[in-house]
């Protein structure tokens, strides 16, 4: 609707991106929703627009093209998103000799490199605003079974502070901030073909705390006291010593 600000939400279909979607609806801004799956994306259009009067614009494609990054935002910088929200990404589970490599690339395309080229767009061409990127409490720490997955997302992390970083020095009025959840009930599992060890929050509850968060001065938002306190533990303890617990705790997921 005219006058609302626009938000846009990679990965959108499912999971912490379809929450992401409702909760800032709900507050009140028009959503571009992203994914391959269309067919989704336009259940989730019928239900903003019947519960929330708001504009819902579609893109279904697959972003872990390259040209389908620079498409996207061709299409959709007319509509001056005051947010965009890089969700979307995959999992591998495995030992990394065993993971097939063409999967593993799809992977680091989408978790990397779509994210950068669509964090550099639009931090290029927004006016002003804020950049979400959802990275994981993986980012925080080589995981072994997980090893690329977490290397991704430790590029995630550590791009995205050292662009924010620049942005703030260069007075530029655009901000990026970095999502880091631990395990949520999403089709993540599926996808990465594990089992959750332990149970993890809901996407709900994940999309509530990142949307509070959103506005603060926060540039990484971790939900969950437990994931708090695991962040903490991670800077106490030797390196060694935490991946030898992590790779019996992803042993598990089996």
């Amino acid at each position: 609707m005219e006058g609302k600000p626009f938000v846009l939400i990679t990965g959108a279909s499912s999971g912490i991106g379809r929450e992401l979607a409702r909760g800032l609806a709900k507050k009140g801004y028009n959503v571009i929703l992203v994914a391959r799956r269309a067919e989704r994306l336009e259940e989730l259009k019928i239900e903003l627009t019947s519960n929330y009067r708001t504009d819902v614009v579609i893109k279904a494609m697959d972003i872990s093209l390259p040209e389908n990054t620079q498409k996207l935002y061709d299409e959709t910088i007319t509509y001056k998103p005051l947010i965009v929200i890089n969700n979307a990404g995959f999992g591998q589970y495995g030992s990394f000799e065993e993971i097939p490599p063409e999967k593993e690339s799809e992977m680091i395309r989408l978790n990397i490199d779509s994210l950068s080229r669509l964090t550099k767009l639009f931090a290029s061409g927004m006016e002003r605003g804020l950049i979400l990127n959802v990275a994981s409490m993986a980012a925080f720490l080589p995981t072994p079974l997980m090893a690329a997955y977490a290397a991704s997302k430790a590029f995630v992390l550590n791009y995205s502070l050292a662009a924010n970083s620049e942005l703030v020095q260069q007075k530029k009025p655009v901000r990026i901030k970095i999502l880091c959840p631990g395990p949520v009930e999403t089709e993540f599992a599926d996808v990465a073909r594990v089992k959750t060890a332990f149970k993890g929050i809901t996407p709900k509850k994940c999309a509530e705390i990142a949307i509070r968060n959103l506005d603060n001065k926060k540039t990484i938002i971790i939900p969950g006291m437990l994931m708090k306190i695991a962040r903490v533990a991670l800077r106490i303890f030797p390196k060694k010593t935490v991946m030898a617990i992590s790779y019996r705790y992803q042993k598990k997921k089996r």
